[in-house]
């Protein structure tokens, strides 16, 4: 794909989507295509993760360690790995192309030198991951008190 398309195709992508085209185009020109064949594992749950994935063409069935987990399957226009471009972490999953796929593999260190020179990027991106921060907690709240409620019926 050429630079312009690979804007286009970040553009689409939800996380990516808050970027303005000069940062999109820095990961552009330093993301690198990566062809996997159905069957094969992009990457695996508890390996480190250094990047993020965005799934340009085909499918991935992402598999928790967890064997009570059920496993999901993800397409076009998924980032795999988002928290891995922001700080240092481990695959949850297991990532296997459910059939011959196409991802653009982003580095942290060229996401977090793309915020460096966009910090009003940076800043859209801390006010979105902070909002999803809190609805996860609220719904762990949730969780906790129907739990709670439901071991006080014992």
């Amino acid at each position: 794909m050429a630079i312009d398309d690979d804007i286009a195709f970040f553009q689409r992508v939800p996380t990516l989507s808050m970027l303005d085209r000069g940062a999109l185009r820095i990961l552009a020109i330093g993301a690198e295509s990566r062809y996997v064949h159905s069957g094969d594992t992009l990457f695996r749950a508890g390996e480190p993760a250094d990047s993020g994935y965005v799934v340009q063409e085909g499918l991935f069935r992402l598999t928790p360690r967890s064997p009570d987990a059920k496993s999901v399957t993800v397409g076009v226009g998924t980032l795999l790995g988002e928290l891995a471009l922001f700080t240092e972490t481990v695959r949850p999953v297991t990532a296997t192309a459910a059939e011959p796929s196409t991802v653009l593999c982003i580095p942290r260190p060229l996401f977090l030198k793309m915020l460096d020179g966009y910090p009003e990027a940076a800043t859209r991106l801390r006010e979105v991951l902070a909002q999803r921060m809190a609805e996860s907690e609220r719904d762990i709240q949730k969780i906790r008190n129907a739990l709670e409620a439901g071991g006080q019926k014992s």
